[in-house]
């Protein structure tokens, strides 16, 4: 039988430190109230541990930062682009490469063209500044979660997943040519960050191939 191995510390080590305020529950308290208990309203410099978001890191390793000072931010033609642009399309093989900020400035590109009046978005769950960028458009946007994942106290597999039954019931309600798109936002943030099976990602697509064929 194979012994465990034991790690006695960290593999890896820490280049740079910033001090971080340790608070008391009072002072907490205090500036919940005073925010609305809104996490978003609150100071950086009042949170020990930010748990806010998973997007992005506290700390960057070594070849982040090397990346940096050796980056080409030259306003046109920079050759991080070109190098950026290939791993893309090696990746996506798409022929054509966008690049954006950030996702947020990618979903406003995207739903502004997907979106508008009368079309649907169907989705496990959409992540919020995707559904603002939907409904920015004047489309729907609609969460399918199976019943159970809503339950707390139930242990799932995967509680992210889409629910398939009211997926294509939505397909026939709201008429496949209105359906914009399906979204799977994989891990389920906006359910506490649920995992989604590979499976339910080919059954949603076989679902949506079958009834838009049939229609």
């Amino acid at each position: 039988m194979e012994k465990k191995r034991r790690t006695l510390a960290e593999p890896f080590r820490i280049k740079m430190v910033e001090p971080l305020k340790v608070t008391t529950q009072e002072h907490r308290t205090k500036v919940l109230e005073q925010c609305g208990y809104n996490p978003f309203l609150l100071h950086s410099s009042d949170v020990f541990i930010d748990l806010l978001t998973d997007s992005g890191t506290g700390a960057m390793s070594d070849h982040q930062w090397a990346g940096m000072m050796v980056g080409d931010a030259s306003y046109a033609g920079a050759r991080r682009w070109f190098h950026l642009e290939s791993v893309v399309k090696e990746l996506t093989g798409m022929p054509h490469i966008l690049p954006t900020h950030q996702g947020r400035a990618a979903e406003r590109i995207l739903y502004g063209i997907l979106g508008g009046k009368n079309k649907v978005f169907l989705s496990n769950t959409h992540f919020d500044t995707t559904r603002a960028n939907i409904e920015f458009t004047g489309a729907l946007a609609v969460d399918i979660m199976p019943e159970e994942a809503n339950d707390p106290e139930k242990d799932l597999p995967f509680k992210g997943n889409i629910d398939l039954e009211k997926l294509k019931v939505l397909i026939l309600e709201y008429k496949a040519e209105n359906i914009a798109a399906v979204i799977m936002t994989v891990t389920n943030n906006s359910s506490g960050g649920q995992p989604v099976s590979m499976q339910n990602i080919l059954e949603v697509r076989k679902s949506v191939i079958n009834i838009s064929c049939c229609w």
